[in-house]
């Protein structure tokens, strides 16, 4: 049976990690999604600012991060997999922005990554296309970042995971990187023959398939065995909300506005036994911080119910 994971935004924090982690323990989840991405946010990535966390060297990051991974351990949870900041490419950024991701903000992610004993790290794919014409320009600039880093990856044992994303012209939402499940699986497998190693992997998106309208279920079985890592949350199909699944529907009173059972039957379709991994801490924001842990006990639920279904497919 999967386990069930959360991402640690807005629940683990800095000056007490332990409180954090033992809320999540605490709910029923066994693993967490530890967010690096709140070190360096995309805000201050997109507005220029660098606030050069991801200089320090790595003894000074295993020391930062030390009361994180002994937190994680002391409760009997696992560091299953984390998100790299993003982007991890700014268009309209500067050199040195740009420089800075990819030369100190990338691999000190992967070296992070290692310290916490997690196999998985999820990236995201250039956006790009509205600049270079394609998508399959697009993908050469995001293949020519994971091919730095490959060697990398496969030195510290991690797999780099890339997600489905949404992008947006005009105020319409369009089909982002890594939305066409067959060139991803051929990526993959390309990737992973060259450097004679798993280094390459996929992290599925749910609430960013619900707005792009993806299939969910072909996607999942298409993908197979290159499923390492989930992103579930959920929106009302125009919003990247982050919020708990089966919160909005198409219409009052009529089914879930995210196709939850296609969910279920994709990832049972492909014996998916990796962590059911929450990406909803804006949605702990969207209740009183008094109901933060019953929201998380309910997030379980749904992770729990998720489980026994895909045990049952």
């Amino acid at each position: 049976m999967p386990r069930l994971g959360v991402q640690t935004l807005n629940v683990v924090e800095d000056d007490c990690p332990l409180d954090g982690n033992e809320k999540i323990k605490n709910a029923g989840f066994d693993t967490v999604d530890f967010s690096l991405h709140d070190y360096l946010t995309n805000k201050d990535i997109y507005g220029s600012r660098i606030n050069h966390f991801f200089e320090k060297s790595t003894a000074e990051l295993e020391e930062h991060f030390a009361p994180h991974k002994q937190a994680i351990e002391k409760t009997g949870l696992t560091a299953y997999q984390m998100h790299m900041p993003y982007p991890v490419y700014a268009p309209r950024g500067s050199r040195e922005l740009n420089e800075y991701l990819r030369k100190n903000v990338a691999p000190k992610s992967l070296y992070i990554c290692k310290f916490f004993n997690c196999k998985y790290i999820v990236v995201h794919g250039f956006k790009l296309a509205y600049y270079v014409g394609s998508e399959e320009e697009e993908w050469a600039a995001t293949e020519n970042f994971l091919e730095e880093l490959a060697p990398l990856a496969k030195e510290l044992g991690v797999t780099l995971c890339i997600e489905n994303l949404y992008d947006s012209l005009a105020d319409r939402l369009t089909e982002g990187p890594c939305c066409d499940a067959k060139k991803a699986v051929e990526r993959i497998d390309r990737i992973n023959d060259e450097h004679k190693a798993e280094v390459l992997g996929f992290c599925f998106d749910t609430g960013h398939a619900n707005l792009v309208h993806l299939d969910i279920a072909d996607f999942l079985i298409t993908l197979g065995g290159r499923l390492k890592t989930l992103h579930i949350h959920d929106n009302d199909g125009w919003r990247d909300l982050h919020q708990i699944p089966f919160a909005f529907t198409k219409t009052r009173q009529n089914k879930a506005a995210t196709d939850w059972e296609g969910f279920i039957r994709g990832l049972g379709a492909i014996g998916y036994d990796g962590s059911l991994n929450f990406e909803t801490g804006p949605a702990l924001m969207a209740f009183p911080r008094e109901l933060q842990e019953d929201t998380l006990r309910f997030i379980a639920r749904i992770g729990k119910y998720f489980a026994d279904n895909i045990d049952k497919t």
